[in-house]
């Protein structure tokens, strides 16, 4: 049983933030018996913080150092192999087309890489080399003809971050989870040395274990129980690509690292998009929403880029510039640490980078080294568990003989709502569908764009929002203003001006 060994209750476990990690940590805990898991996230929908607005790349792990930080090195090269399997399992698109971290002196590349071969052997990282000029063009055509050489890490990969944390929930309600969204999780409530529970914006709730995964308000959760620390707000701007600009790269492309930061990136997403980014700009700790791009950042950004690349696209093909913030801890450490005082109390928390690509790896260490090891819980798998979770089939991906079978079984197959993404209704209705399944209170059009790429296209939905919000207030039976965009404050429309106009109440009636 998920209980203290020798003991038979089933434990209830509050997991506070449903990004990536808290996510990777709820679905791995489904998998013992006697937890009662439970997942809290202040916004609608899952992984709208920094699991949504980042590079999208599962490092390969020989960045870190292991000397200043071996906990990080270990598990994001764990991390990056443990994504091949809970990719496969959780049906995420990946790609695995390498990394090159580029040198553009002699200099530069004996002082700099040797020191990561180094950290690779010692991470556990394979492949690992250097190559020259020659080979550098030969991997990457479109390099910066002023690159002499790069370090070839062949096992870094891209990821749809945003499937990856939906998938994750969807599979641990699938197992048992229960999902509490737009809960805000106000304090950890501690007595006698123990957890007892947490005050959430809906009340009190009782749990025996707290896991603070709340990314960049994590710190304020810990300091209700009593561990102090501040996170800082670091801005990160990009821009990306329409999916048929060229030139684009083969490969995931990047400087030598600083202290601060892994430098600019140029990859191609699963969708096949050109992705430039990210500048690091701390803020002010006030500005833990700030996600407003700048010029300064996104000049920045650009001429980095251009440093990396032989070409890039011409500015008019972008489609659309973001930012993210990411939380950075005290001396760039995670906070990662069970406590005795207060019992229960877990922090999952200052997930900086390579956080994505650690998140299964940390659901392990969660797991594995705090509930079973520090706290005693014993860990026996459920036979029943599921590990499986299949997505959304996307009429886009299908080949014409699959496109009929699908229509013939489900004709909304054939209604295509976004030209850009050529996403259909059958599409859009399971969205509803799954969104509705895994308990979220409120349907929203971002949460139906994150998971069938509607209004991801180079109309940023100008043509095809209105279609997705007239099929969703059909599914709800609701009228067409009052779709959440958002959430639930933010709506489609303001009214029926056309019926009010009219001399109507308002209430849809004609």
């Amino acid at each position: 049983m998920g209980a203290r060994a020798g003991g038979s209750l089933p434990v209830r476990v509050a997991i506070v933030g449903a990004g990536v990690v808290g996510a990777a940590i709820a679905r791995l805990l489904t998998r013992y018996e006697g937890f009662e898991v439970h997942l809290f996230e202040r916004n609608a929908d899952v992984g709208w913080g920094a699991s949504k607005a980042n590079s999208a790349l599962l490092h390969p792990g020989h960045a870190e150092d292991p000397r200043r930080f071996p906990l990080r090195a270990r598990l994001c090269a764990r991390g990056n192999r443990l994504w091949h399997l809970w990719a496969e399992e959780l049906d995420v698109p990946t790609r695995w087309p390498g990394e090159l971290m580029l040198a553009f002196s002699e200099e530069e590349s004996r002082s700099v890489f040797g020191e990561y071969l180094e950290r690779a052997i010692s991470n556990g990282v394979p492949g690992v080399r250097v190559v020259g000029k020659e080979e550098l063009k030969a991997l990457e055509p479109n390099v910066n003809p002023s690159a002499v050489g790069a370090l070839w890490a062949p096992t870094a990969g891209v990821i749809a971050p945003w499937e990856a944390t939906i998938a994750l929930v969807e599979n641990a309600v699938e197992n048992g989870a229960s999902l509490h969204a737009e809960t805000e999780v106000r304090r950890v409530v501690v007595e006698g040395g123990r957890v007892r529970g947490i005050d959430t914006s809906e009340g009190f709730f009782e749990a025996e274990v707290v896991v603070n995964a709340a990314g960049i308000h994590a710190d304020s959760i810990s300091r209700s129980a009593g561990v102090d620390f501040e996170l800082r707000p670091r801005r990160g701007e990009y821009y990306i690509f329409e999916e048929d600009a060229y030139p684009k790269v083969r490969r995931i492309l990047h400087p030598t690292p600083t202290p601060k930061t892994k430098g600019v990136y140029a990859s191609v997403t699963v969708e096949g998009n050109l992705l430039i980014g990210p500048n690091a700009e701390d803020l002010p700790p006030w500005a833990k929403e700030e996600l407003s791009t700048s010029r300064s950042g996104l000049d920045f950004v650009w001429e980095e880029a251009s440093r990396l690349v032989a070409e890039l696209p011409p500015r008019s093909r972008v489609v659309k510039t973001f930012a993210g913030i990411r939380p950075e801890p005290p001396g760039s450490q995670w906070v990662l640490e069970a406590y005795d005082d207060p019992w229960g109390f877990v922090n999952a928390a200052g997930m900086r980078s390579p956080a994505l690509t650690a998140a299964p790896a940390i659901a392990e260490h969660v797991v594995e080294e705090f509930m079973g090891g520090r706290y005693g819980f014993e860990l026996r798998e459920r036979a029943s568990w599921n590990p499986r979770r299949e997505g959304i089939r996307r009429l886009k991906e299908m080949g014409e003989a699959e496109r009929e079978r699908a229509i013939g079984e489900n004709p909304l197959y054939g209604n295509v709502i976004c030209m850009c993404k050529e996403v259909s209704e059958a599409e859009i209705a399971e969205a509803v569908r799954r969104m509705r399944r895994i308990g979220l209170k409120t349907v929203t059009l971002d949460g139906v764009k994150f998971r069938t790429l509607s209004t991801f296209g180079w109309c940023q939905g100008s043509f095809c929002r209105v279609r997705v919000a007239r099929i969703v207030s059909g599914l709800l039976g609701i009228p067409h203003w009052s779709v959440a965009f958002r959430d639930r404050e933010v709506t489609y429309g303001v009214g029926d001006v056309k019926v009010l106009l009219s001399g109507s109440k308002g209430d849809g009636s004609s």
